[in-house]
């Protein structure tokens, strides 16, 4: 079998575009994903204005936080061609990378229009560890004025993702753009936990080396059930385009006025609320899926496109960063929720420390300023198939490959091709009863392929892997729907699984569908080497 490697992202800068899209196109598209950001222990940002894009065309003035100085870029380094610490606004604003009980300091300076008067940032959830420096006080924390700066001085006695956004004039503030994360890693690694993650150990196919290691911690907190493999950030806003465009008007008409004087400042109604952009890390579907530092979103970095083999524990990280809850469902499984707001959620029981209690969760409903970990894993149980196109009696290796049940159903083989296939459904070929109802054998009615209506993400086989469903054909019946005209049987194939808003207002960009807080999670076979660097 030809090694698998992932290729570069092709971008999908238009909505038409996208609706012509195969699922063979999204396939080849890198990941690119982990949660990029700066690891340090002292940070300079800047609120400054830009223009934002989105996928209808449309450049939306807002404000965000440039990082102006810091540690260095994590998981993978600095971008070629980017420069995360260049002092470029960006939405959201970078993501700071910061240790359990180190204490590290983030000073921000104005870099507003003068006429937008002081800001801030609030760090809930996190203590100071010194008296802010500088500045000028504040209604909630210490602010700075136009082109003053203020330090603030802090720790996380706690691991886990969090929030941080303005403090002043939040109603216009925070829907400008000034908002970010804070990722606190813990000071500890778990000896439970592996120092590789599991796709390091699991099968490589021949010519690929295993994959890298893009995690920024082994856990996501000091507890040994929180381990994980991959990781992915994803910050949730809305935006209102009447309100952006009602500031810069009034910043333009209040150029040169003097910070302080009567008539300098803003009023900006924030009320009715009618937001027409929907937001994963500040892009819309379908930008959001190409690669993070794209050069055509310099002031929108991040993106939200997930992917991961079956089995693996997939920590995700999720903030709602706006206004409005937004009930985000993750299609494949629910969510094991591990924390809150930097709180593991443990049983009150004598074995505390073992039991996590946080709920299973349909949808990630994201509550403003609340930010939650939660445990995603897929594994194809229940499909009542064999996902990975097994053949007994064939002459492909590959199709006579064991599935050796561990205690809870799933194969063992750490090295196998099939790690963490369910067994129950091994050797089940799909041919078998391939239009069938499953009240009439089954398993499952496939649609054509060829149907558009059937949607442009089917990636046209019910099997995991390149050559999976040739491998997969025997004497039971014909084989089924085997690829799309841009994905032959041959070619690589995954199952991939939309992940989206469940308000379908939110999946549409300025009223057009698709768009919106809308992207899909991608499912490979373990020949296919996910690449997630830059």
């Amino acid at each position: 079998m030809s090694a698998m490697t992932m290729k570069k992202a092709t971008s999908m800068k238009r909505l038409l575009p996208l609706m012509t899209a195969t699922a063979a196109l999204l396939l080849a598209t890198a990941a690119q994903a982990a949660a990029p950001g700066v690891k340090g222990s002292a940070f300079g940002l800047t609120a400054s204005p830009a223009y934002i894009s989105q996928p209808d065309g449309q450049s939306v003035y807002s404000w965000g936080y440039a990082c102006a100085s810091g540690g260095t870029a994590a998981p993978f380094g600095t971008p070629s061609g980017s420069s995360v610490c260049g002092g470029v606004m960006q939405i959201p604003g970078p993501t700071l990378i910061v240790t359990e009980n180190t204490p590290f300091r983030v000073t921000l300076t104005n870099n507003l229009p003068t006429a937008a008067g002081n800001t801030s940032i609030l760090f809930p959830g996190l203590a100071m560890s010194a008296a802010p420096t500088g500045g000028v006080p504040g209604l909630l924390t210490q602010e700075a004025a136009p082109s003053g700066t203020v330090t603030y001085n802090l720790i996380a006695r706690s691991p886990g993702t969090r929030a941080y956004y303005s403090g002043t004039q939040g109603d216009l503030q925070v829907e400008m753009g000034l908002y970010g994360a804070i990722i606190v890693l813990p000071a500890t690694a778990q000896a439970a936990c592996n120092s590789v993650p599991n796709t390091v150990a699991h099968y490589v196919a021949p010519g690929n080396a295993p994959e890298t290691d893009f995690r920024l911690a082994s856990s996501a907190y000091d507890n040994p059930r929180t381990c994980y493999d991959r990781e992915y950030l994803f910050q949730f806003s809305e935006m209102d385009q009447n309100i952006h465009e009602t500031a810069l008007a009034q910043v333009n008409a209040k150029t040169g006025c003097v910070a302080g004087a009567a008539g300098c400042s803003l009023e900006v109604p924030t009320e009715p609320y009618h937001p027409s952009y929907f937001m994963i890390n500040g892009r819309s579907m379908p930008d959001d899926m190409d690669t993070n530092y794209a050069a055509q979103y310099p002031h929108q970095p991040y993106n939200g496109n997930p992917h991961m083999h079956p089995g693996e524990l997939v920590l995700l990280r999720i903030i709602g960063q706006g206004r409005w809850q937004h009930p985000f469902h993750e299609h494949g499984n629910h969510v094991r929720i591990l924390g809150r707001d930097g709180n593991l959620l443990l049983a009150s029981t004598a074995a505390a420390e073992a039991n996590l209690a946080g709920p299973l969760l349909f949808t990630t409903t994201t509550t403003p300023g609340l930010a939650m970990d939660g445990i995603f894993q897929w594994t194809g149980k229940g499909l009542n198939w064999d996902a990975y196109g097994h053949h007994s009696g064939s002459s492909d290796p590959l199709a006579n490959l064991p599935c050796t049940p561990d205690a809870n159903g799933y194969n063992s083989v750490a090295t196998a091709l099939n790690y963490y296939e369910w067994c129950q459904d091994h050797d089940k070929p799909m041919q078998a009863a391939p239009f069938g109802d499953v009240a009439s054998g089954g398993p499952v009615t496939l649609p054509d392929a060829n149907i558009f209506t059937n949607g442009a993400w089917y990636g046209g086989s019910p099997y995991l892997g390149p050559n999976a469903t040739v491998r997969a054909t025997s004497a039971t019946g014909t084989t089924p729907p085997s690829g799309t005209i841009a994905n032959s049987p041959t070619g690589e194939a995954g199952f991939a699984f939309m992940w989206h808003s469940h308000n379908e207002r939110e999946i549409t960009t300025n009223n057009i569908f698709p768009g919106g807080m809308l992207m899909m999670m991608l499912v490979d076979s373990r020949e296919f080497q996910i690449d997630e660097s830059n």
